[in-house]
């Protein structure tokens, strides 16, 4: 183990980050339009909150035409099913090596899972979330109308959704992506899941959530949507996902949900009590400062962009870091690589009011 590499203590209680923010379930149980979602919310509202290596050859082709056979980490994952019950792990349904089932939200469950080893191994050399080949697990069909997403601290744990607002959580890449980033959080910087700190980690589980979908489909940072949770709202709602993280505040305005509330910038930032500080509401602002310094930079995100900001998360940064303290740190990174980038990422932060620009058109802490 590393300086800068935390495992978690054993008496540490397990964590319920979900993708859905408690405020949007909150509101969706007042629905009078949704009568279904309305008690599927409040169910959900208060619902308890619950190592092997492997790997694989790959082959390719180097710059003289021949083949090039490597071995590397491969993932190890084993989905389960809840059958409508609130208990885990559940029933072992599948497992690596074996072929697919007729159950669809086992098997987008477990390629989201591999789509995003395969990020974290490609982009950033890490084996898994915690960097040592953890086995990635997974549970699917989670209580009933089960309204949310989540991990708990060993594992992924899917609801199917009411089917008036929510639908199966498991078909959204991003979705997956975003939490098992918090896995990545949890074991690099631990981030306090409260006020800014909190804000931060679902903000870089928002961006492990989009680099894993663009990873996938190979697409740049000006061909991205951005968009987390996408495909998760049934057509009925107003919204095309949960949060954008290049538009902030513009993801779904519907009339039994209200207005996507995440500010864009410092100045619509929101002092909360619930949602942990509004954990869900301010991350928009450093999700937005990751989205401007990709698309300045171009090409894809997960490259230079998204090393950099892993790199200040698992360089040794606070688990109380504030907005300000990690900007700092990615700009430091930034700059290792070369000025335009580290111009790029304090641009980025200026902004979004994070850091105050200066009149050389660079940009102070």
């Amino acid at each position: 183990m590393t300086i800068h590499e935390r495992e978690p203590a054993s008496a540490r209680p397990l964590l319920h980050q979900g993708i859905i923010p408690s405020y949007l379930l909150a509101k969706l149980a007042e629905s009078e339009r949704y009568t279904q979602a309305a008690e599927a919310a409040r169910q959900t509202l208060i619902a308890p909150t619950p190592a092997a290596h492997r790997s694989q050859l790959r082959l390719s082709i180097d710059e003289n035409g021949s083949l090039v056979a490597t071995v590397e980490a491969a993932p190890n994952r084993t989905i389960s099913d809840a059958h409508g019950t609130e208990s885990l792990p559940g029933t072992v349904v599948r497992t690596e090596d074996e072929p697919t089932v007729a159950d669809v939200a086992v098997n987008q469950a477990f390629d989201g899972l591999g789509a995003t080893f395969q990020l974290l191994l490609d982009a950033f050399q890490r084996n898994s979330v915690d960097g040592k080949g953890l086995a990635l697990d997974a549970t699917v069909h989670y209580g009933s109308g089960y309204d949310n997403a989540f991990w708990n601290g060993e594992r992924m744990v899917f609801g199917d959704g009411d089917g008036q607002v929510f639908q199966g959580f498991t078909a959204s890449t991003t979705v997956i992506g975003h939490e098992l980033g918090h896995g990545v959080v949890q074991y690099t910087a631990g981030l306090e899941y409260q006020g800014q700190p909190g804000a931060l980690n679902e903000s870089i589980a928002d961006v492990f959530g989009a680099l894993t979908e663009q990873h996938l489909l190979d697409q740049t940072a000006d061909e991205a949507t951005w968009l987390i949770g996408a495909g998760i709202f049934t057509p009925a709602v107003h919204g095309k996902a949960l949060r954008s993280m290049l538009h902030p505040g513009t993801a779904y305005d519907d009339p039994e949900l209200g207005k996507d509330p995440q500010p864009a910038d410092m100045s619509g930032y929101v002092t909360a009590t619930d949602d942990n500080g509004g954990v869900h509401i301010n991350s928009g602002i450093p999700n937005r400062a990751f989205a401007l310094f990709a698309v300045e930079l171009g090409g894809n995100a997960w490259e230079t962009a998204g090393s950099v900001w892993y790199r200040a998360l698992s360089g040794g940064l606070p688990a109380s870091s504030t907005f300000a303290q990690f900007a700092r740190a990615t700009i430091a990174e930034a700059d290792k690589v070369s000025r335009a980038t580290g111009d790029a990422a304090r641009m980025a932060w200026a902004s979004v009011g994070v850091i105050k620009a200066t009149g050389d058109g660079r940009s102070a802490g």
